[in-house]
């Protein structure tokens, strides 16, 4: 789950890593109410959209940037105005972009240098890791991959926690001095009190800055979190943004399925999420292209199913259907009944590709052949593969 910047800086006020004034306006007067109490000799007003790159964005009624600087709280509003209801795209939106709803209106600082700063998991070691670099404010993945020596990293024990020796070593790789480098210290071990409280699998901050007179402050945030354990954290969850989302993933999450948009053509329905995986490497290697990830689990029922082909059809790029279950735990008689009266409800015109195999196949099968429907069988994967990309 991800959030918005405004909800990110409640956050950090709770956590007490400093970030500059600012609130949410959902209008243009609210922003120009915002910014007039705000009353700073130059502020910042930024769309609020789940992308990153908002400042280079352009916005389709041509509008320039979605992060814009000004001493004026007139020209606040007149800016908030020309943002909200209009579709923002940047690197991360794709072509069609992002409806932006809300903007931030925050106190705009004087810097003196620009950092990156973020937590992570780390999936290689299983441990969190600290992320950072002087060089703030650019597309850390360049920073990266041209200039990797940039790029620090520590690593965490998950028991002993983040240790003041570590905070040193960031400290002095970022060349931080007097009390920019007692603020950082501090930014560090609350910004990692965070992540471990509220179960996040990223928090990062781009840009960290520094400011003449030593402040530490966090300008701009992207959270990430655990979505296994939002249950602890209510709170959290209540900050969901279902209009932030792919409508096929909301409607997923209502009948338990993972589902994943693609841009392919080729749809799957498969059980199990490594069998997914192998589903849409094996549509890559006979040539398609798959149209998404979707895990329907371990016990599928007939609801998940009706479920799944309808998120499936609502995606207009899919000319096909490849339906890849595997039975263990699950009856594979009851998948077929599923896709049955699935394709039955639906009036499915699509072409259909099942792959059974496992527990109950052979009933699964007849099922199938019984329906008298137009749907292709397939003896394996492979088959299945190029049966589908046959299809489209």
């Amino acid at each position: 789950m991800n959030i918005h910047e405004y909800q990110a800086k409640e956050l950090f006020d709770r956590f007490e890593v400093p970030s500059p004034r600012g609130q949410m306006a959902e209008t243009a007067e609210d922003a120009l109410k915002i910014a007039q109490e705000i009353n700073s000799d130059l502020m910042v007003v930024k769309a609020q959209v789940h992308a990153g790159g908002r400042g280079k964005g352009t916005f389709k009624n041509g509008f320039e940037g979605g992060v814009h600087l000004t001493k004026s709280a007139e020209d606040i509003g007149a800016l908030a105005g020309k943002m909200i209801g209009q579709t923002l795209v940047t690197k991360q939106t794709g072509e069609e972009g992002k409806l932006v709803r809300k903007v931030m209106v925050a106190d705009a600082v004087d810097i003196k240098h620009e950092y990156y700063l973020a937590v992570l998991m780390d999936r290689e070691t299983s441990r969190p890791v600290i992320v950072a670099s002087t060089e703030g404010g650019m597309d850390i993945e360049e920073v990266a991959e041209s200039s990797p020596e940039k790029i620090l990293r520590v690593f965490i024990h998950p028991l002993a926690g983040l240790q003041a020796h570590q905070v040193r070593k960031l400290i002095v790789g970022l060349g931080l001095k007097g009390p920019a480098a007692k603020a950082f210290g501090k930014v560090l071990k609350n910004l990692y009190r965070l992540f471990t409280s509220l179960d996040c699998d990223m928090v990062e901050i781009n840009p960290l800055v520094e400011t003449p007179d030593g402040e530490v402050l966090a300008l701009d945030a992207k959270f990430g979190f655990d979505d296994n354990a939002l249950y602890r954290h209510p709170e959290v969850e209540a900050y969901r943004d279902i209009e932030e989302e792919d409508p096929r993933e909301v409607a997923a999450a209502e009948f338990d399925l993972s589902y994943i948009g693609l841009d392919g053509n080729i749809a799957c329905l498969v059980n199990g999420a490594g069998l997914a995986m192998a589903t849409m490497d094996a549509i890559k290697f006979s040539g398609g292209d798959p149209a998404n990830f979707l895990d329907v689990g371990g016990g599928a029922t007939e609801a998940q199913v009706k479920g799944a082909f309808n998120i499936i059809q609502s995606d207009p790029k899919v000319e096909a259907i490849l339906i890849n279950i595997f039975g263990g735990i699950m009856d594979c008689n009851v998948i077929a009944q599923g896709v049955v009266a699935a394709v039955k409800e639906t009036g499915l015109k699509l072409p259909l590709v099942v792959r059974l195999e496992g527990n109950n196949v052979a009933a699964g099968r007849e099922t199938l052949t019984a329906s008298g429907l137009a749907i292709t069988g397939a003896d394996d994967l492979a088959d299945a593969a190029k049966k589908a990309v046959a299809a489209v």
